[in-house]
């Protein structure tokens, strides 16, 4: 797991500064490599083969190619299988084995690889670069362009170094409001885009201009489902988990798991345990301090932590959710990269770095389960989708008044306003709003008259309904929500965030349940199985039933939270004052100071629950700072 970042083109470029920009995700080793209009960098976290002979850049034998790669290849040693003999390995790393792979399949090669990763290879003879992205998006990958050069990294703040262009892209402002996040290829900057997952760039200098993303892998939910029993798929599903997990424990310095006492991050202990009953098993996890009461919609799981670590004898190490959100608040955007809303990703810091400091440069965690299996409260209210179909149209739209009439002070009550909020539209645009925080017309209003003009025609939904696309014409509804959660909130927001923090102290975080081939046998399973009544995730939790307690398994989900309307009401209340001042906001002209303080008096007293958009404008402020007004 490293950090990479390169260019193509007419580029002037300090390695060294870019190393040192990058080199928290790769703090044991670096290199470069630059020849006519190519540069490449790379910090090394030193996984596979810790020897001189998995250093990178790494060049083929002939000296033809050269690669940087961030990530892992689990299934590295089967992909070599494929060519036994032809090639002459001098490391036991996977790295190697994507550039050989790459020297005899081309681009073809993407196909092969089971595992998470960003990574170019440069071909010297033909003047060819080529960038690729895994499947899923695990690992990030930020590239600009304009008519003389296409830089990259992992990481959009190395692209700052250079003299870009930084005009700001006011749909992504849009988007990270609307869902705290944005979706698909933007970024805040016009010209920076997110390599999608599953796509490459192969180019020549001469052919900037016009080189465009190819798709490679497109995940089919096609709504095509394996006619077998219950029973049988639950043996199968098992076979998948325990086949991911394996192949995620390949690794040449020790591993360490997320235990956060919930089912996903619980049940992949739990069958490596089984996997490898010698092992010693370090796991970590979040002791909210909540006093085992309910904060927001979320409890504090470190009871049910230290159950199931008695249970599977797996020693715990508990951190403390030291957050001092005032403090820390400009670090995580930081590290971030983009402007996202939320605590957890402190809580993922957090964990790293104490497992850092006992040596433990990877973490296995529950990543992917809610995104693949169903596991959040939007997907419950699926269940009402008939119900409100029945309802004629008129009458909806009487009950959709009342959302304004309901008050916002507990978390039935919000649930019960977003379903409100939407139930005069259609179904697909009903699921889609589900994503959302803020009525869109809301959402615009906060912004000055100069942007909102730009934004006058932009449905920041218009992106689920071009997904949708790609679905079968009478979907599921439950399909329908889990294509979106693998296309857009679980790479955009939960991975990209999991990744930062993480590499932000050099830990590697993997996450089984997003095994190439488990996401790919997870889509054959009926949605009854994944969601039955009430119970989501219901066929995983069968499995589960193999491995762990009953009452660690059927319990409400929490999660890894924070108490951030308590924080947006009180401990941020100064930061709030100063930070979205009517001079502040003047400064840049984005927001309508007026419409944001509106916001921020009715969220206040209660009137609306605007509080995570109140946390958005804060971090976009941040993200302006440090992005575009410091020179950094």
């Amino acid at each position: 797991m490293c950090g990479i970042a390169g260019y193509i083109g007419s580029v002037n470029w300090d390695a060294s500064d870019v190393i040192s920009l990058i080199s928290h995700r790769g703090p044991d080793s670096n290199g470069y490599f630059t020849e006519d209009q190519v540069g490449l960098a790379h910090t090394r976290l030193s996984i596979q083969d810790l020897s001189e002979n998995g250093s990178q850049p790494m060049f083929s034998a002939d000296g033809r190619y050269v690669i940087i790669f961030n990530g892992e290849i689990y299934n590295h040693l089967e992909v070599r299988n494929h060519f036994s003999g032809e090639f002459n390995f001098r490391s036991t790393g996977d790295t190697e084995t994507v550039l050989n792979a790459y020297i005899k399949y081309g681009p073809a090669c993407l196909d092969m690889l089971n595992g998470i990763f960003a990574l170019a290879i440069y071909d010297r003879k033909e003047k060819e670069l080529f960038i690729a992205r895994d499947q899923i998006g695990v690992k990030p990958l930020y590239f600009y362009n304009d008519d003389n050069r296409i830089i990259f990294s992992s990481e959009l703040k190395t692209l700052l170094l250079f003299d870009i262009d930084r005009t700001l892209q006011p749909k992504a402002f849009m988007n990270y409001l609307a869902f705290l996040w944005s979706p698909g290829e933007m970024t805040p900057f016009e010209r920076v885009r997110k390599l999608l997952p599953g796509h490459y760039i192969k180019l020549r200098p001469s052919e900037i201009t016009v080189a465009k993303p190819v798709l490679y892998y497109q995940p089919k939910f096609d709504g095509t489902y394996l006619a077998m029993s219950e029973e049988h798929l639950i043996n199968l599903l098992d076979n998948h988990l325990q086949n991911a997990v394996k192949r995620q424990m390949l690794s040449d310095v020790p591993v360490g798991f997320f235990l956060s006492g919930g089912l996903d991050s619980s049940l992949i202990v739990a069958i490596a345990r089984k996997l490898f009953p010698e092992m010693e098993f370090p796991c970590f996890t979040i002791d909210i301090d909540s006093g085992g009461k309910v904060v927001e919609g979320f409890a504090d799981d470190l009871s049910y932590a230290h159950k199931v670590a008695a249970y599977l004898k797996v020693n715990l190490n508990v951190v403390k959710a030291d957050i001092d959100i005032v403090k820390d608040f400009d670090k995580m955007i930081w590290h971030l990269d983009e402007p996202q809303s939320d605590a957890a990703p402190l809580n993922v810091l957090n964990i790293a770095t104490l497992a850092r400091k006992k040596g433990i440069k990877v973490l296995l965690g529950g990543a992917g389960g809610d995104d693949i299996f169903s596991g959040y409260r939007r997907h419950q209210a699926l269940r009402y989708e008939k119900n409100i179909q029945n309802i004629p149209l008129a009458i909806r739209k009487i009950f959709q008044s009342l959302d304004k009439m309901i008050p916002s002070n507990k978390p039935f009550f919000r649930r019960v306003k977003k379903i409100l909020s939407s139930i005069d539209k259609s179904p697909v645009e009903r699921q889609a709003a589900y994503f959302g925080w803020l009525p869109t017309e809301v959402v615009k209003s906060l912004f000055a008259q100069e942007w909102r003009s730009k934004l006058e025609q932009y449905d920041p939904y218009n992106y689920f309904y071009e997904l949708e696309k790609h679905l079968p014409v009478k979907s599921h509804e439950l399909t329908r929500m889990l294509y979106w959660e693998v296309k857009t909130f679980l790479v955009d927001h939960n991975l990209n965030y999991t990744d930062k923090m993480a590499m932000a102290v050099g830990v590697e975080v993997r996450v089984p349940f997003l095994d190439l081939e488990l996401v790919e046998f997870s889509k054959s399973i009926p949605p009854e199985l994944k969601m039955k009544g009430k119970e989501t995730k219901y066929i995983l939790k069968r499995v589960a039933e193999r491995y762990l307690p009953m009452d660690v398994i059927y319990r409400p989900k929490t999660g890894f939270g924070a108490p951030v309307r308590k924080w947006i009401t009180n401990d941020l209340k100064p930061m709030i004052e100063e930070r979205l001042s009517d001079e502040c906001l003047e400064k840049w002209g984005i927001f309508d100071s007026k419409k944001v303080w509106e916001l921020i008096e009715a969220n206040q007293t209660g009137r609306i629950d605007a509080s995570y958009s109140i946390w958005s404008l804060l971090a976009i402020e941040s993200w302006l700072a440090q992005f575009v007004d410091a020179d950094k």
